[in-house]
């Protein structure tokens, strides 16, 4: 009597996620090293904002009787680098789609989910790295923390908010095949977030329209808790900050996983 066994299609080895995880992580990183060119091109754009704004508007901002506006600014800067490499960091799905990676990666007897998680995590890394790079800069602009103890804790905020947006970045990718579509959506979206976010202007005697507007933007909060934490003004408390930021981290965090899951190569 012929005896035939079948095997699974695809069987995961015990802690293949945990290792996913770190090899996704760590490919971020070896890519973020060895381009050169993409670290200082992606600190022009921040470091444009904080000369023209910061010394074009300074003057107007001390007459209105609210300090030094470098202060002010130098946060928001830092959070608008963080954001912007952050979301960005998601147009790696289409390229790795369209020149077969993904596939490979979507084959091999590994979760999705650490497949995803290792990128958002790798991405993320890549985007505070930025944000301090952009903080060294300000440091040079004239930029100084209140508390330098605090600094550790600020970096937990830019964390969050490199989370947050990795995350959308990575969402918006797996349902978009285009590249070029990818970055007009993606900027469509993300020049309103970080123009209505607080990284500009005060939050404090905004008309009741724009207050709704700013309130309903997680980009507000991770501003805020950056402005808190390194210059000591913020408009909202550090709890509601980290609160919002943390919910709105774990919800993308898990659509974008949901997403991943079904992506077909």
């Amino acid at each position: 009597m012929e005896m035939t066994a079948t095997m699974p299609a695809a069987v995961v080895p015990r802690g293949a996620g945990g290792r996913a995880v770190w090899v996704m992580w760590l490919r971020q990183m070896k890519r973020f090293s060895r381009s050169r060119t993409r670290i200082f091109a992606s600190i022009a754009q921040p470091l444009l904002f904080l000369l023209a704004f910061g010394f074009g508007f300074g003057a107007v901002f001390r007459q209105a009787g609210q300090g030094d506006y470098i202060q002010f600014l130098a946060p928001g800067i830092i959070a608008m680098s963080i954001m912007f490499t952050a979301v960005f960091s998601g147009m790696e799905v289409i390229w790795d789609r369209q020149f077969g990676f993904l596939k490979e990666t979507l084959v091999a007897p590994v979760p999705r989910t650490g497949i995803m998680l290792g990128r958002t995590l790798g991405g993320a890394t890549v985007a505070v790295l930025q944000g301090l790079l952009v903080l060294v800069i300000t440091l040079v602009v004239g930029f100084r923390p209140d508390n330098w103890a605090l600094v550790p804790v600020a970096v937990l905020a830019m964390a969050l908010i490199a989370v947050m947006f990795t995350a959308f970045g990575t969402a918006m990718a797996v349902r978009l095949r285009d590249m070029q579509g990818f970055q007009l959506i993606i900027n469509f979206l993300v020049m309103p977030i970080f123009f209505l976010s607080g990284a500009l202007f005060p939050l404090s005697g905004l008309p009741d329209v724009m207050s709704w507007i700013v309130a309903v933007n997680p980009l507000t909060y991770g501003i805020d808790a950056v402005r808190g934490l390194l210059i000591g003004t913020s408009h909202y408390s550090l709890w509601l900050d980290f609160a919002v930021m943390l919910v709105v981290a774990g919800g993308l965090v898990a659509i974008g996983a949901a997403l991943f899951r079904k992506i077909e190569a």
